[in-house]
């Protein structure tokens, strides 16, 4: 078995860890962190951590099979879909973090709105 072979093994079983949420549940990834502000100042990493904490933007990766399947909840349709950007409320969903990205476990109806690019997007 070459090294190029364990590799991509290592990455097929980081892949598969992702969870698969049930039910009326979106996988949201966040963004990254920012270590330093837009004009350069370095951001202690507490202050980092309590912001990343609080993200109120993420992109869905994945949906549980009964995400905006009731019609009567959305006579309108899905809110969102697998790729799009999303904000939702402070604090929101279960955090979890694999291989060092935090993910959010939420609920359909905790989509606020889809926007095209997050990088503006800041709580306020």
């Amino acid at each position: 078995m070459s090294d190029n072979t364990v590799v991509d093994l290592d990455e097929k079983r980081k892949a598969s860890q992702l969870p698969r949420p049930c039910g009326y549940v979106l996988l949201i990834a966040l963004p990254e962190k920012e270590d330093k502000t837009e004009g350069g100042v370095y951001v202690p990493e507490d202050l980092r951590d309590r912001e990343y904490t609080a993200t109120i933007s993420g992109m869905v990766l994945r949906m549980g099979p009964d995400a905006y399947g009731d019609k009567k909840r959305f006579p309108s349709g899905p809110y969102c879909k697998v790729g799009d950007w999303i904000t939702m409320k402070s604090y929101t969903g279960d955090r979890l973090v694999i291989h060092g990205q935090e993910l959010r476990l939420i609920n359909d109806d905790s989509v606020r709105s889809v926007v095209e690019d997050p990088r503006g997007v800041k709580r306020a």
